[in-house]
C-alpha cells in the first residue's frame, strides 16, 4: 500500500485522487499498518514454508567424512605435539573381570593416576595395555579415555575393558634335534592360567632326551600379591643328565627353586637341591670318583642385567651387561657344597654404516672357589665348574663363558685319565675349570639378495677364543695369567644366520686355529642354535 504522506511524483501519478481524499482517523491508519504487518508476516511464513519445502542438502560421501575425520585428528595431533594439555584422572573403572581380582589389574594401572597431562595419560595407557596383555590371562584388553564429571573440568575417567581367556588350559609338545650333538629331545608343557584369580600361571613340563638330559618339573608364577611389589615363583624339578661320554658320571637332581625378586634388571632366587652323582661304568678319573655320591646344594643366586642394544636378534648398536653371583652352602649340613661362583658377560655393537653391517664384540668370564675351613685344599663342586664347547651360538645371548664354536660339547679344558682296563686305549675325562674366559668378534652384513633381506637372513664372519684353568687345591699358586692367555684355544669362520620367532639357526663353517692334544675341536660345517 502506498504511503499517503509521500511527496514523490511517482506516488502522485499512481494515486491522483489521493489529494482530494479526506484525512483518515489515526485509528484507521493504525489498522492499515497492522494489515501491512500482517501481510508481511504472511509473506514470512510463506518464505519459511518454501524453505521447508526446499530439498535437503545432499549427504556427504564417505570420502568427505574420512577427510573431515582426518582433519580433526590432524588438529588434535598438532595440538598435542605443540602444547601440553593438562588433565588428571578422576576415576578408573574396570569391566569384564569375572574371575580376576580387581587389585591384580589395578596394580598395572598405577601410572595412569600419576599422569598430569593428556600426553602422559596416553603414554601411560599404552604401557598399561601392554602390561595387562603380558599377564597372559586376558583374551583382549581395551582402555578407553572418557571425560570426567561436568562439575570437575579438566578430568578424565579411564575405563578398562578386559575379556578373560575362554579356555584357561593350554599345552604344547614338540620334538627337537641337535645335529651337531647327535641328540634329540621330546618336550611338552601344560599350562593352567588364572586358577586362583591372582593372574597366577601353573605349568607342568617334561623333556626326554634319548642321549643326554631328561627333566620333569612343575611350577607356579604369581605376578603380584597386593602389597608385595615383586612377582613370586616356585618350581619343583627332577633332572637327570648323562655325562658318561664326556666325564664318566651321571647326575640326578631333585630340588625346589623359589624366585624371591624378579624385576627388569634384578633377579634373586633360592635353590635347594638334593643331588646324586653316579658312575655306572666305574671308569671315571680319580678326582671324579672322589665326588660321587649324595650332596645337598643350598644356594642363593643374584643376577643383574641391562640391555641397551637396539635388537636382541640382530643388534647393530648398543651394549649389554650381565653379572651373576651365587653362593652355596647356606645350611649347617656338612654334605652341603660350599662355593662362591661369579660370572660376568659384556656385549657391544657398533654400526659401520653400509649394507646394514655392524661389529659385535663380547667377553665372558667366570670363576668358582670353595669356601669354609681348609678351602684352599678343597676342590670345587664338579657340576658347578665351567665347561666349554657345544653348538650354542655365543654372539647375541648373555649366557656366560660356555660356548666356543668349532669345539664339541665339553671338548676342551683340563682332563684326567680314566681308569684303564686291559690293553684298551687310554681315554680321558673332562673335569672342567675353576676359571673360564671367552671372547669373540663378529661382523654381520646383509646378503645381496632381496628375498634374504625381506626374510631377515644375513651373513657374518667371526673369530672366537677361550680357555679354562684349574685354581683349587693350591693350583692357583702355579697360575700365570700370561700363560693362560697364550694357551687360549681359537677358531674363525663364516656362515649364514636364519632368525625365526623361536630359535636362531646358524650354519657356519668353522676353522680351528689352535687346540691342544686332548681337545676335541674339528674344522668343518657346524649348525648352531640359540634362543631368540
Amino acid at each position: 500500500m502506498a504511503n499517503p504522506d509521500s511527496d514523490s511524483p511517482d506516488s502522485a501519478s499512481q494515486a491522483p485522487n489521493d489529494a482530494y481524499r479526506p484525512e483518515r482517523p489515526v485509528e484507521e491508519e493504525d489498522e492499515e499498518d497492522e494489515m501491512d504487518e500482517s501481510d508481511d508476516d504472511d509473506g514470512g511464513d510463506e518464505d519459511d514454508e518454501l524453505e521447508r519445502r526446499a530439498p535437503p542438502p545432499p549427504p556427504r560421501s564417505q570420502e568427505d567424512r574420512l577427510r573431515a575425520h582426518r582433519a580433526r585428528l590432524n588438529n588434535l595431533s598438532q595440538k598435542l605435539s605443540s602444547e601440553s594439555v593438562p588433565i588428571r584422572v578422576h576415576d578408573v573403572l574396570i569391566k569384564g573381570n569375572a574371575k580376576t581380582r580387581d587389585w591384580v589389574i589395578e596394580a598395572e594401572l598405577e601410572d595412569l593416576k600419576k599422569a598430569a597431562s593428556l600426553q602422559e595419560l596416553l603414554q601411560a595407557a599404552s604401557v598399561a595395555n601392554f602390561r595387562l596383555q603380558q599377564l597372559g590371562i586376558f583374551q583382549s584388553v581395551n582402555i578407553v579415555l572418557d571425560s570426567g564429571p561436568k562439575e570437575l573440568p579438566g578430568t578424565a575417567n579411564v575405563v578398562v575393558n578386559v575379556v578373560e581367556a575362554a579356555n584357561p588350559l593350554s599345552g604344547e609338545i614338540g620334538y627337537y634335534t641337535k645335529p651337531e650333538a647327535r641328540s634329540s629331545t621330546l618336550e611338552g608343557v601344560l599350562k593352567l592360567k588364572n586358577l586362583l584369580g591372582y593372574g597366577d600361571l601353573w605349568d607342568g613340563s617334561f623333556a626326554y632326551g634319548w642321549n643326554q638330559t631328561s627333566e620333569l618339573s612343575a611350577g607356579v608364577y604369581i605376578p603380584r600379591i597386593k602389597s608385595l611389589l615383586a612377582p613370586l615363583s616356585a618350581r619343583v624339578f627332577l633332572v637327570s643328565q648323562d655325562w658318561l661320554k664326556y666325564s664318566s658320571y651321571n647326575e640326578q637332581s631333585l630340588g625346589l627353586s623359589l624366585g624371591l625378586v624378579s624385576t627388569r634388571n634384578h633377579d634373586l632366587a633360592y635353590n635347594l637341591t638334593w643331588r646324586t652323582l653316579t658312575d655306572p661304568s666305574q671308569m671315571s678319573a680319580g678326582s671324579i670318583r672322589r665326588q660321587l655320591g649324595h650332596g645337598l646344594i643350598s644356594s642363593l643366586k643374584y643376577s643383574f642385567r641391562f640391555d641397551r642394544r637396539n635388537s636382541p636378534i640382530r643388534p647393530t648398536r648398543g651394549y649389554a651387561f650381565l653379572s651373576t653371583s651365587q653362593i652355596g652352602g647356606l645350611t649347617p649340613d656338612p654334605r652341603s657344597a660350599r662355593f662362591i661362583r661369579q660370572e660376568l658377560d659384556l656385549r657391544y655393537a657398533l654400526p659401520l654404516g653400509f649394507y646394514h653391517a655392524a661389529i659385535n664384540v663380547g667377553i665372558s668370564s667366570g670363576v668358582i672357589f670353595p669356601w669354609g675351613c681348609g678351602f684352599l685344599q678343597k676342590p670345587s663342586p664338579l657340576p658347578e665348574r665351567f665347561f666349554m664347547g657345544g653348538n650354542t651360538s655365543p654372539f647375541y645371548s648373555l649366557g656366560g663363558p660356555t660356548s666356543l664354536l668349532g669345539f664339541r660339547t665339553r671338548g676342551m679344558g683340563p682332563t684326567e685319565p680314566r681308569r684303564q682296563t686291559g690293553n684298551d686305549d687310554l681315554e680321558r675325562d673332562y673335569v672342567g675349570g675353576d676359571l673360564a674366559l671367552t671372547t669373540f668378534a663378529d661382523l654381520s652384513f646383509d646378503l645381496p639378495f632381496s628375498w634374504c633381506q625381506k626374510s631377515g637372513i644375513y651373513g657374518h664372519v667371526f673369530a672366537c677364543a677361550g680357555n679354562l684353568a684349574k685354581l683349587t687345591q693350591n693350583e692357583f699358586r702355579n697360575f700365570s695369567f700370561q700363560n693362560f692367555l697364550k694357551s687360549c684355544r681359537s677358531s674363525v669362520g663364516a656362515g649364514i644366520v636364519v632368525p625365526t620367532s623361536i630359535v636362531r639357526v646358524e650354519v657356519n663353517y668353522c676353522y680351528v686355529l689352535k687346540q691342544y692334544e686332548f681337545d676335541r675341536g674339528k674344522t668343518g660345517l657346524r649348525v648352531s642354535f640359540s634362543s631368540t
